[in-house]
């Protein structure tokens, strides 16, 4: 018997950095992604692409824990 860990598929684990990105603008009391995003200076579609779990780069996710005054530890601490 194997005690190997079967991975997700990529798009499942996109999906759960979606809503940890989304759970965490509403946790900061922001109903609104548009509002969040220009507030935060970041382009709206491109906020709007994070919260929908689109394919991001490494960079781009170092913006989003910035943004949460976060590290990637804590980031991935829940939901994954």
């Amino acid at each position: 018997m194997s005690n190997k860990k079967h991975a997700l598929p990529p798009e499942e684990y996109l999906k759960k950095l979606g809503e940890r990105v989304r759970s965490l603008r509403v946790s900061k009391g922001y109903t609104n992604y548009d509002k969040f995003a220009y507030e935060h200076d970041i382009d709206r579609s491109q906020w709007g692409r994070f919260e929908t779990g689109k394919d991001l780069r490494y960079t781009s996710l170092l913006q989003i824990v910035s943004v949460f005054d976060m590290t990637l530890e804590e980031f991935f601490s829940e939901g994954f």
